[in-house]
Parts: structure tokens; sequence; C-alpha cells
């Protein structure tokens, strides 16, 4: 099979227009052309917009095309993607995976084709049960007694907008976007350059991907919340947990930790039972919210409309003169900004998007990148402490009541608060009430944004609108600690048979790159069963 890339496609293209394309970079007739499919598409807006894509193409007589071709074609062979297999295997006892986000559904999946009939730990409720009263809560400000969720227990989690792109190159990522196709996404995934599922497209995926665990012989424990874990001679030998109010045991010879960035009580287990732990950077700052019609009308220009582009998405990043880096992050186009807090009295700012993106505001994340030197203090949990005391001034500067702080853009760089809204209204569900960022954020942090906002401006023009809607805080863009593990094995440098895994275990920074360190880690098991 041979790949093409950089083909050059009007907005408007056809099938026959890419395959008239094809044919053309080739140097051979249409009729030599047995297949030819879409293997990444990406909006170029550098000029006039247009696509660039790549294709997979299978032809009569590969050699003699190839030979045909100059040098300077940008064409090679490569291998159809086929999705592994996994040789049966045996553990003395189940393998346990704590935590059903992306690594662990992933970890799990493997797990369970291999026939080791993993058993799944979901603290929260199933995905149903939980959109039901995390929309209650949006809505009303208060828990749903009728709804067995603990605050914050797989709440945010159930907005998230489904982002699929990510930075890293591991070939399991092929094996991450065919398994979210068979579980319901859209098959557009596999060749768009930023593929997105959405909000409500992604509570459809993930229990079709439970399912199949399930019916692959694993179990899925909604409510069981994790206590903590026993080794024996330096090995795991169960994790504890609690469910419906009992306590319980799985005895286990290895276990997936997989819980997600903001599972405090973890991070404090793990300091507790000795676990290597170190501080790791973060970043902290607000949700920045525009028109949409007005982000698409900076991307593409005249463009902007068009049927073939839909909303329009940004990426900026910029180094302030002391050196700190200010960048957008999860941008979400025609999406909403959300509340994402996991304990009381507090108040997180997050950002989702349905599968349409077709809501009137765009919002992104506006952070700033700060280091463990930031934290005030060195023990490990410092950075964890540093982000609850932001999200509890921001909820004390909402009255007490789950607003968030916001403030325009244009009385942010004047350092006066504002008054009005002008034609950006927030999208946060639980109210707003008006209030300078340092309210809540460190004054470097506010200071950095200032610098750096003009700064993105050069990059994307239109980006500093005098009324856009700076929301506050934004605290979770990544994991504030790391959980130091092996680098051969991947088993926890202080317990054998535990293996930290995804964002909170520090070593992932999106679904994508946690889902392929969940396959990474169950592969590794398998080795060792199998070794």
């Amino acid at each position: 099979m041979l790949r093409i890339q950089d083909l050059s496609l009007p907005l408007s293209y056809t099938e026959d227009d890419l395959r008239q394309r094809v044919s053309a970079v080739l140097r051979c007739g249409q009729d030599a052309l047995r297949t030819v499919r879409l293997v990444r598409l990406a909006v170029d807006a550098r000029k006039q917009v247009h696509f660039t894509a790549s294709a997979d193409v299978t032809v009569q007589d590969e050699e003699a095309v190839l030979r045909r071709l100059p040098e300077s074609a940008k064409v090679q062979k490569v291998q159809p993607f086929v999705m592994p297999h996994y040789k049966k295997c045996s553990l003395p006892h189940p393998p346990v995976v704590i935590g059903a986000g992306p690594g662990g559904l992933f970890a799990a999946w493997i797990l369970a084709q291999a026939g080791l009939c993993p058993v799944l730990l979901e603290r929260g409720r199933p995905v149903a049960e939980r959109q039901r009263a995390v929309q209650h809560y949006y809505m009303t400000g208060q828990l749903d007694p009728e709804c067995n969720v603990q605050f914050g227990e797989g709440g945010a989690g159930t907005f998230s907008d489904g982002k699929l792109n990510t930075g890293t190159k591991d070939p399991r990522i092929r094996q991450v976007l065919e398994t979210f196709v068979s579980c319901g996404a859209p098959e557009e995934i596999l060749w768009q350059a930023k593929p997105h599922i959405g909000t409500d497209r992604l509570a459809v995926c993930i229990p079709a991907l439970r399912r199949q665990i399930e019916a692959a012989g694993g179990t899925v424990l909604f409510g069981a919340k994790c206590t903590g874990m026993t080794a024996e001679n330096g090995r795991l030998v169960s994790v504890e947990y609690s469910k419906d109010g009992a306590m319980q045991s799985l005895r286990t010879d290895c276990a997936v930790l997989a819980v997600g960035h903001s599972a405090r009580d973890i991070f404090e287990w793990a300091l507790r039972a000795g676990l290597p732990m170190e501080q790791k950077p973060f970043s902290l700052g607000v949700r920045i919210e525009h028109l949409q019609r007005d982000i698409d009308r900076f991307c593409y220009g005249k463009a902007a409309g068009h049927p073939a582009l839909g909303a329009a998405s940004y990426k900026l990043a910029a180094h302030t003169k002391s050196g700190r880096g200010v960048y957008t992050f999860c941008m979400c186009p025609g999406g909403t900004v959300q509340a994402a807090a996991s304990e009381p009295e507090t108040v997180v700012t997050n950002g989702m998007s349905l599968f349409s993106r077709d809501g009137e505001n765009a919002n992104s994340a506006l952070l700033v990148g700060i280091s463990p030197a930031d934290f005030g203090a060195e023990d490990v949990l410092a950075g964890v402490r540093l982000q609850r005391r932001i999200e509890q001034a921001a909820f004390r500067a909402g009255g007490g009541t789950g607003k968030a702080p916001v403030i325009l853009l244009a009385d942010f760089l004047k350092r006066q608060k504002s008054a009005a809204f002008g034609s950006v209204q927030p999208s946060y569900p639980l109210g707003t009430v008006f209030a300078e960022p340092e309210c809540c954020l460190p004054e470097f942090v506010c200071e950095s944004l200032r610098e750096g906002i003009p700064l993105l401006e050069r990059r994307l023009h239109g980006f500093v609108q005098p009324d856009a809607v700076l929301t506050a805080p934004e605290t979770r863009s990544s994991s504030p600690v790391r959980l130091l593990r092996d680098p051969e094995t991947l088993e926890s440098a202080g317990m054998r048979g535990l293996y930290p895994c995804g964002e909170g275990a520090g070593y992932a920074g999106g679904i994508v790159s946690a889902a392929v360190d969940g396959i990474r880690i169950a592969e590794r098991i398998l080795a060792g069963v199998h070794s």
C-alpha cells in the first residue's frame, strides 16, 4: 500500500477530485487505482483556505508505479493497519483496574481480550445516572437526592469534550481510534487532523466499550471506591475498596492505577503508603470565551461559514519576558464552559462541546505554565494544596453559591472591574459574578496573562476582543504530581505489581495519550505473564 502526503484539495472536493489528484501524483490512470482512502484531512488557512490530505492507495503493479516517481514525490510504502490480537493467558487472581477513564478502560479492554477477566473499579455511577445528577447540579447548584452520586465522583468527566488529537506518535493511537469507532464514534475520527467525538457521542461510546470489556469476561463495579492496597515483601497482594457502605478486598497479582488527575484522596493514600512520588509542573489560568462566528472569521476570513469547514478552532502559544509560557489549551469550538469541581465549596472550570459544535460561543483554557518552585512548599502534595486554595478562593469570590468570577478581556488588561457584558454572554451554568482574577489566582499568573495575551493576538488577529469573557479558575489542566514507575516494567518504584497509569499518574495529557498508556501497561502485564 502507498501513502501519499500533502495532497491539496478544494473545500468542496468530491471523491472524484481526490482520485484525480492521486492519479496525477502517481502518474497513472484512474483505472489503475484499486482503493483510495483518506488517512488525514486538515485545513490550511495560510492563504486561500483549502484542505491538505494524506491518502492510502492500492494500485496495480505498485513497484512499477514507484519506479516512475521522482525522488521528490511524497509517496512511501506502508503496511495496512491491523488490530492486534492478544494471546490468551491466565493469572492466579484477576487483575484490578482502578478508574474508568481512558487509561483504565483501555487497560481493562486489553486484559479482557487476553482472557484475564479484569475487575474494573469505577467510583462513580453509570453514565446515564451521572449525567442526570450532574445536569441537576448544574441547573440548581444542589445535589439530586434521588441520585446516589457523591459530589464530584464521575461528574466532570461525564462532560469530557472527546478531543482525540495528540502530540504523540505512538502506533497504538490508531488502535484507540479504531476502538472508538467500533463503539459508535463517527468514522471521520480516523482521518480528521483534529478528531473529535463530542460530549454527547462520548456518552454513547464509553458504555459500549464497557460492554465489550464485560462480554470478554471483565467485571465493572460501579460505586466502588478504592481505599487502599496491601503489599507483602514489596509486592501487591490485594486491593481494598468500599461499595454500598461495605469494605471489601480483592486478592490480585497486579493493579492498574488509572484514577485521573483529580483523585486527591488517592494521592494522599500513595504518600502515606510510601510510594515514590514527585511534584510535577502544571498550569493555571482561566477560560476565555468569544463568539464562535468571530473565531470563524479570524481563522478563515471570507471562507468562514463554508459548510465543509465547520466551527474553527485555534491553538496559540507565546513566551513572556520572564520565560513563562502562556498558551491556549482544550479549545472547544461552539462549546460551553462547565463546572468541574470535585470537592465541596470550590469552583473549577472546564470546557466541552457537543459533536455538532454549533453553540454560540467558543471557549478555551488560557493558561500559564507553573513549576514546583511556584508551589510554595517542597512536599509532594504542595501543588494539590495550591489548586485547592485557588478553587476555594474562587468559591468565596462567587458568594459561596458556586458562581464563577468573570471579567471582560479589555477590563482585565486595564486592571479594572467589569460592570456589564457585551456581545459575549458567559456560558458557565451556575452563574457568574464580576471580579478580577486576582481574587483567586496568584498575581504572577495574572500578570503573565496580561503580558502574554497581546502576544497571542499576533498569532490570531482578532483574539483580543474587548468583550471576550474570562472565567476563573482553570486549575486541572494536568496532574500536579507524578507517581514514579520503573521505565522498563512500568510498575510503581515502590510496589511491584502496581502500575500507575495515565494523567493522574503524570504520564499522559489527554484522552488518547492516557488510552495509549493504558494499552502499554496492559501489554507489559501480558508480557510478564507470557515470559
